[in-house]
C-alpha cells in the first residue's frame, strides 16, 4: 500500500523587519506595509498625514533584534493615516428575569487606521 506524500506550501512573508509598539494602552506588531488599526488619537488628522510612533518595545531587521528598557531610544516608525470610523455595533443588555429589569444599550468603538511605511 502506497502512501501519498502531502506538499504544503507556505506563503512568503511580507517582511524579515518587524517591531513591537505601543499605543492607546496596546502592543502592536507591525511590518512594513501593514494597516493596523488603533484606538482614537489626540489631534486632527486628513488622509495621507504622516504620524510617527515614538514608543518602540521590540525591533528586528531580520538579523539582529533589539530589545527596549521599556522603549528603544531613537526608534521611530513612520505611519500614513488612511481613515477614521467606527467599529460595528455591539449589544450589552442587563436582564434579571421575574422582576421587570431589561436594559438594553449599544456601543460603537471609535478607531483609527494607519499604514505602517518605514523603521527608522
Amino acid at each position: 500500500m502506497a502512501t501519498a506524500k502531502k506538499t504544503v506550501k507556505k506563503a512568503a512573508p511580507k517582511s524579515d523587519a518587524f517591531a513591537v509598539i505601543a499605543t492607546g494602552g496596546k502592543q502592536y506588531l507591525v511590518r512594513p506595509g501593514d494597516v493596523i488599526t488603533v484606538e482614537i488619537l489626540d489631534g486632527e488628522f486628513t488622509a495621507g498625514d504622516s504620524i510617527s510612533f515614538d514608543k518602540v518595545l521590540l525591533m528586528d531587521n531580520g538579523s539582529s533584534t533589539t530589545i527596549g528598557v521599556p522603549y528603544i531610544s531613537g526608534a521611530k516608525i513612520d505611519a500614513t493615516f488612511v481613515e477614521e470610523g467606527r467599529a460595528a455595533k455591539i449589544d450589552v443588555i442587563k436582564y434579571q428575569p421575574k422582576s421587570r429589569y431589561y436594559k438594553k444599550r449599544g456601543h460603537r468603538q471609535p478607531f483609527m487606521k494607519f499604514k505602517i511605511s518605514a523603521f527608522k
